[in-house]
């Protein structure tokens, strides 16, 4: 029989402690890079990978209690961070050319990729229970 996983509200509150130690190493990292004369682009590139690395890690041992190391789970990751960056810039870019407000726009996208990325790691990613036994 499957279980199915609730959402509790801890566990959320955990995912955004996590995310926000993601972004502020990504932004840590950035001002770095980008103090040290190194690109731009090269810059927040390193830095969002950085930022991911730890909100894998956060989110896979604290968040979700998933103790099993599998590689399938570091490529669903990816594939799930990269689907959430193009709804990112795309809620962005709507919502600019709609209603003009860059701030708007930006909580928006962020809101979108936020709960987008929550689910995909809840239900796709770490479908492990407290005990680390694997949930269908």
């Amino acid at each position: 029989m499957k279980k199915i996983k609730k959402v509790d509200k801890f566990e959320i509150l955990k995912f955004l402690i996590g995310g926000g130690s993601a972004v502020l190493i990504d932004f840590i990292v950035y001002k770095l890079l980008m103090n040290l004369g190194i690109e731009r682009t090269f810059s927040k590139t390193v830095s969002f990978i950085c930022g991911s690395i730890i909100g894998f890690i956060i989110n896979k041992y604290w968040t979700f209690k998933s103790s099993e190391f599998s590689v399938l789970e570091i490529m669903k990751y990816i594939i799930l961070y990269t689907i959430t960056a193009f709804a990112n810039s795309q809620v962005n870019k709507y919502v600019i050319m709609n209603f003009k407000y860059e701030l708007f726009a930006f909580l928006c996208a962020t809101g979108i990729s936020t709960i987008l990325n929550f689910l995909g790691q809840k239900f796709l990613i770490f479908k492990h229970n407290k005990k680390g036994e694997k949930i269908i």
